[in-house]
Parts: C-alpha cells; structure tokens; sequence
C-alpha cells in the first residue's frame, strides 16, 4: 500500500526551504537584459540633467548681486511707505551704539489692526521693489503689533494702546530715558 502524499504549494517556506526555486532560462535571460539596456540611458538622462543644473547654477553664480542698500538709504524708502500709508507719531531712534542687532529702529502706530497690516505690507512692498528682502516678519496674523526686519533698520508697526504699554521709545533712547529721569525727580 502506497501513501499518497498531499502537494504543497511552492511558495511554502517550511516545505521548500532547503531546495531553489528555479526560473526558466527565458525569465532569467530577460531580467539580466533589461537593466543592461535601461541603464545608459538613464545614465545618459542623468548627467544631461546634472550638466544642466551646473549650468543655472554657474549662470546664477554669474549674475550681478542684487545692490545692497546701506541702512541710511533703506530709511527714507521706510519712511516714505509710512507717510504714504498715513501712519501716525513715526519716531526713527539710531540704536547704533546700543546695539548690536540693528543700526535704526523705526516705530510707528496705525489707527486699526488692518491699518498697522497694510502699513506693514506696504513697507514691505517698497522695501522689496528698492532690492532690499526682508529678514522676516511677526505679528501679521493679529495686527496689534508688527515687526518687520530689514536687517539694518527694524520697523514696529503697533495700535497706540500696545505702544503705549511697552513705550519702545524709552528703551532705546537714551536721550529721552534721561529726560523722563530728570522730569521725573
């Protein structure tokens, strides 16, 4: 009496785990094929593509440098945003020896957070459209308070009751600092 056993599939780990699966020779030709033709052209694609990717950045290395405007010359472009857009009580305190951070602190109060906003866009726009990007800019989102940085000139755009509460200018002037101090005693 003979035993039948059952087949099991290939794909069973634990059956076939000692013998090799075999390909037929065509497969096997086909894959080895494949690749080797695919490959020089994909090569080929490649460097085209670096090589012209070395040529934006050599052309780009290659073209003038955006002027830089000194902090002297950004001021009156400041200055003229803030007058166009009818900001109220604009001070321009030269924070040079006191700090490090900026050459020139601009502060200005708008009437509403939407005007201190455009206030700051328009500052912006300007600053751009004389080749100066800014750093960065906070508290557009809210209006009460916004901060744009034009590495040497730093703008504050606020409501006149968020300026009077941090009254910047007594910080940063010293000569108004010692006024209050001798008003005051």
């Amino acid at each position: 009496m003979t035993v039948k056993r059952a087949k099991t599939s290939r794909r069973s780990a634990s059956t076939h785990a000692a013998s090799p699966v075999k390909t037929p020779a065509k497969t096997t030709a086909r894959l080895k094929t494949a690749p080797d033709r695919a490959r020089p052209a994909r090569t080929t694609a490649r460097k085209k593509a670096a090589g012209k990717a070395a040529g934006k950045v050599a052309a780009r290395s290659l073209a003038p440098a955006p002027k830089k405007i000194a902090a002297g010359g950004i001021v009156p472009i400041v200055e003229g945003a803030l007058d166009e857009m009818k900001a109220v009580n604009v001070t321009v305190l030269d924070v040079a020896k006191l700090t490090d951070i900026t050459d020139t602190m601009i502060i200005a109060s708008g009437n509403s957070d939407r005007h201190v906003r455009s206030i700051a866009d328009r500052v912006i726009e300007h600053a751009k459209k004389a080749g100066f990007r800014p750093m960065g800019v906070e508290g557009e989102r809210d209006g009460e308070w916004v901060l744009v940085d034009l590495q040497d000139v730093i703008v504050h755009i606020m409501l006149p009751r968020v300026r009077e509460f941090y009254r910047l200018e007594s910080l940063w002037d010293v000569s108004a600092a010692r006024r209050e101090a001798v008003g005051s005693a």
